[in-house]
Formats: structure tokens, C-alpha cells, sequence
């Protein structure tokens, strides 16, 4: 019988660092990297890979998102504030009502605390 559950994180990370390494370098493969550190807690190596997706497209919008969650539990409430407000502004210049909404709630919750 074959395993058929999902990828672990660290498998996952491991197979986009292997491509990365091979020189395979794009905006897809930076997010990823960061989405999976991110799900892993590694906010330094999210942080870089993030920032990495950002120098291939700063106008998206789902990088300065997650860039921003990256910050927030990195303890560096402004750089968040940054992110997500470069993220908003990248979000509605191209028409990505959902993820500036989603960056609203993020900006008002920070608000809150």
C-alpha cells in the first residue's frame, strides 16, 4: 500500500531548498520557501525568502501579506504595519480585493492590541 498523506513541511522545505541551490531562483520558489517556513516557525528563513520573493515582484500583494505575519510573530510591529501596508497598496493596484481586505483586518487588529 503506497503512503499517500501530504508532504511534511520539512520534506517540502528540503525539496525547494534542493531547487533553489540548483539555481532554479523565482518569485514561486521564494514564496513557497517562505509559506513553508512560515508554517514551520522559522520566521528568519521566512523573512529572507519572503523579502527574496519581493525583489522578483514588489507589487505582490500575497508576499507583503504573509511578510507581514512574519514580522508580527517575529515581535517587529512596525515592520509589519510596512508590510502590510505596501501589501494593501500592491493589492488594490491590481485589483486583489480579497487580499486587501484580508490586510485590513491584519491592520485593524494590530490597531487593537
Amino acid at each position: 500500500m503506497s503512503d499517500t498523506s501530504p508532504t511534511s513541511t520539512p520534506d517540502l522545505t528540503a525539496r525547494l531548498e534542493a531547487m533553489l541551490a540548483k539555481g532554479q531562483d523565482n518569485l514561486l520558489l521564494r514564496f513557497s520557501l517562505g509559506k513553508a517556513y512560515w508554517e514551520a516557525g522559522h520566521w528568519d528563513e521566512a523573512n529572507t525568502h519572503l523579502n527574496a520573493a519581493l525583489g522578483f515582484d514588489p507589487q505582490f500583494s500575497n508576499a507583503w501579506k504573509l511578510l507581514g505575519r512574519v514580522r508580527l510573530a517575529r515581535d517587529d510591529r512596525a515592520g509589519a504595519r510596512q508590510a502590510w501596508e505596501q501589501g494593501s497598496a500592491a493589492a488594490t493596484a491590481r485589483g486583489d480585493a480579497q487580499v486587501a481586505r484580508e490586510i485590513a483586518i491584519f491592520l485593524k487588529r494590530l490597531d487593537k492590541a
